[in-house]
């Protein structure tokens, strides 16, 4: 009797089986909705999320202070003239406007 040195069909399928698991856990942990890739892209969407909250804040500190200095207890005189020449196009009797 001669024995092949060729190994069995259930160990060639057991190690193809688990090559073709590790390929696709692999896959999954670098490509998949949990993966690599997609972590960098939610790091990446987080930055400049805080980017866009940082200057909306500053946005509503202006406007705050734009609307409590027009409001009933303190009213700058030079702010309500701005806002009516830009917003109204009002001018003062004594001005002339060129264009």
């Amino acid at each position: 009797m001669s024995r092949s040195n060729r190994p069995g069909l259930g160990s060639v399928a057991f190690f193809s089986v688990a090559f073709m698991l590790g390929v696709y856990f692999t896959f999954a942990a670098v490509q998949g909705d949990y993966g690599l890739f997609r972590r960098v892209e939610i790091a990446a969407e987080r930055d400049a999320l805080s980017r866009d909250l940082t200057k909306l804040e500053t946005e509503i500190v202006e406007m705050e202070n734009l609307t409590r200095r027009l409001s009933d207890t303190y009213l700058d005189l030079d702010l309500l003239d701005q806002q009516a020449r830009s917003i109204l196009g009002m001018i003062r009797a004594d001005e002339i406007v060129i264009r």
